[in-house]
């Protein structure tokens, strides 16, 4: 598979066409099609100037330009930008979890928080997340954040103001999402759903902060996933009480009592108030394994 790439990437550079590279198997015509579409033509030789086609058409018929060229464009048009193809799409997203877990291989004690990207600096809870960075920066622990302003920003701040490695995985989004001016260890994902499992893969805990739509989905993604077992238990703590109050107020009465959850479900997840209970909450944790 290695040597399959880098012939096609050879392919690339040199302008060789599909048929130099790798012979048309049915199950990659598609993926290179699309990428060798434009360098593909059948040459003809003067002998076959006047030979018809299958269908009984005059080479001789083609375009003049083509004619003079001395060749045929094998491939429907308008082209197709290979980029846009399921085959590459593939590609990009093997290539980014690559990255992501090689950009994450050498971190230690790594902790991600989440949380609204819309709080500005006066706001309570973005106080509270630059203290638990600080706090859990000055204990040793990495920060990892999704590396945009709010929430993400306070996290990195205190990280970086301790002293501790402060990653941010950021997003790009056609109105770029900034990455904050606290983060020292950057990356960037394409694809939300890489850069999601990037975010929780590797963090021996997670601290979810009042947020939005987003926050919300990482939080309940990740209790599905120790609930249903697919990943170990990992310490999950909310921050704020009155936000996750409500919530999960609502989760006991709608869900636990016509029996869609456990009531032993409720026990996937902490409520803390301040920075210094989710950190005494956190501090003891071990480091993990990848899931």
């Amino acid at each position: 598979m290695v040597g399959f790439f880098a012939r096609v990437y050879a392919g690339m550079r040199t302008g060789l066409t599909a048929t130099h590279v790798v012979p048309r198997a049915p199950l990659l015509t598609h993926g290179i099609d699309m990428v060798y579409c434009h360098r593909m033509s059948i040459i003809k030789k003067p002998e076959e100037q006047k030979n018809k086609d299958d269908g009984g058409k005059d080479l001789d018929s083609v375009n003049s330009s083509e004619k003079a060229m001395g060749s045929v464009d094998i491939c429907p048009s308008p082209y197709t930008d290979f980029r846009s193809g399921a085959s590459w799409r593939i590609f990009r997203i093997m290539a980014e979890f690559i990255e992501g877990f090689e950009f994450l291989a050498d971190l230690k004690k790594e902790v991600s928080i989440f949380g609204s990207a819309r709080v500005p600096a006066t706001d309570r809870w973005y106080k509270e997340a630059r203290k638990l960075g600080n706090l859990l920066g000055r204990a040793g622990f990495t920060i990892i954040t999704g590396g945009g302003p709010g929430i993400m920003e306070a996290g990195n701040r205190g990280a970086t103001e301790a002293g501790a490695t402060s990653v941010g995985l950021n997003i790009e989004l056609p109105n770029e999402q900034r990455v904050n001016r606290y983060v020292r260890k950057p990356k960037s994902f394409h694809y939300f759903f890489t850069r999601k499992v990037m975010l929780s893969v590797s963090s021996q805990a997670y601290i979810f902060f009042p947020g939005g739509y987003g926050t919300l989905d990482e939080c309940m993604e990740l209790i599905t996933l120790i609930q249903t077992k697919k990943m170990c238990k990992i310490p999950i703590v909310c921050v704020g009480k009155d936000f996750w109050g409500g919530y999960f107020s609502w989760v006991r009465e709608a869900m636990v009592k016509n029996e869609y959850v456990s009531a032993e479900d409720l026990n996937l997840f902490t409520i803390v108030d301040s920075a210094e209970e989710a950190f005494g909450a956190l501090k003891d944790t071990l480091e993990r394994p990848y899931f």
